[in-house]
């Protein structure tokens, strides 16, 4: 230092570099800082690789049991019944009498029926001989037209007399026959409506008879089954309590309006060859077997949005970055969620995390994608 109080311009130089150090070394921290805040580590997520299959769909409905004919017997005349000789669960052939009414009044009605037919047939008889003389009398000229006229006239009212009694006659030997009821079909008494000793009218039903021709499944189905069923589809029926009895089975009807309650379309179907233990009334399920086409099944946690459309994230296997990937979805299942278009198969579609990510983000795969 001189007198004067100056440093030397060597040492001052030498006193800045040392002073300039620390605030470069603080620099190059914050640069390095910053750059680790600008590249954070990849995010781990768990994925799986897209594999397109076909869209089967197992439709599986509960119904019972029922005949595909059923038969309502009925007396044709009102009347007491007096006896009853078959019960539910019974088996009838046709000719077989199954109840009867009280048969008094319709046997009293047949013999009058049968007394005027014999007093019309004594007239007509009465009659034909009149004709027949006043016809020889006519010839010989011994008798007028006037009189002979008559007698013809009178001839023909008692012919139709006894054609009428006849008529009668018949009517009242229906009438009895009418007592009687038959079973007119084979098959099975499914319901019993009426008792001994009940008077019944005329049309009132009075058994159910399930005709042997022919079982159906019947089903309560919902709108969106039929809309997506096939009409020819196979349906497998199988008894509830006995999976391991099954048959065949074909739509044969559907109803072509809903219910008014549960808003569902009722469907029969034809069973083809029930087996023994498949009886009437059991309650059955019906399994069908629906093809969608193809498609993909993923987790349903996999499913996110954009713009208000479905999407998933696909992983670029060659840098591992995401990014969205807008889907169709087909339908929803419990757990998963079918996609018809937006994956062409063998993306890599991440299933976990996907709230997460934003696109161009860098991930680690937890584990082999499968």
């Amino acid at each position: 230092m001189s007198s004067y109080g100056f440093t030397h311009p060597k040492r001052r130089a030498s006193s800045l570099m040392l002073a300039a150090v620390p605030a470069l070394l603080l620099l190059f921290s914050g640069c390095k800082r910053e750059t680790a805040e600008e590249a954070p580590p990849p995010r781990p997520v768990r994925t799986v690789v897209v594999e397109k299959a076909g869209l089967g769909e197992t439709i599986v409905l509960t119904g019972q049991i029922q005949a595909e004919k059923e038969v309502a017997l009925a007396f044709r005349i009102g009347g007491r019944i007096i006896e009853r000789s078959v019960d539910t669960g019974d088996r009838v052939t046709p000719d077989q009498v199954v109840a009867k009414l009280d048969p008094q009044n319709e046997l009293n009605t047949l013999r009058s029926a049968r007394a005027a037919l014999s007093a019309a047939q004594g007239r007509l008889v009465q009659d034909s001989n009149h004709f027949d003389r006043q016809q020889t009398l006519l010839r010989q000229g011994w008798t007028t037209r006037a009189v002979f006229d008559q007698a013809q006239q009178a001839l023909r009212s008692a012919q139709a007399a006894v054609d009428d009694a006849k008529a009668q006659v018949e009517i009242a030997e229906d009438r009895v026959g009418y007592t009687q009821l038959k079973a007119g079909v084979t098959g099975t008494i499914t319901r019993r409506a009426a008792e001994s000793g009940e008077v019944v009218q005329a049309g009132q039903m009075v058994f159910t008879v399930a005709r042997d021709n022919g079982w159906d499944a019947v089903f309560d189905v919902p709108a969106q089954v039929l809309r997506t069923a096939p009409p020819d589809a196979d349906v497998i029926v199988a008894l509830t309590d006995d999976p391991t009895v099954t048959a065949k089975g074909r739509v044969r009807q559907v109803d072509p309006q809903a219910d008014p309650v549960t808003r569902t379309f009722k469907v029969r179907v034809a069973v083809n060859e029930p087996p023994a233990a498949m009886r009437l009334g059991a309650t059955v399920s019906g399994r069908m077997e629906v093809d969608h086409g193809h498609g993909v099944s993923l987790p349903a946690s996999a499913l996110t949005a954009t713009a208000n459309r479905p999407a998933v994230w696909v992983v670029d296997p060659a840098n591992l970055t995401v990014a969205l990937k807008p889907v169709e979805v087909l339908r929803f299942d419990p757990g998963t969620v079918v996609i018809s278009s937006g994956l062409d198969g063998g993306e890599i579609v991440v299933t976990a995390g996907v709230q997460a990510l934003h696109p161009g983000q860098p991930v680690r795969l937890l584990g082999a994608a499968s």
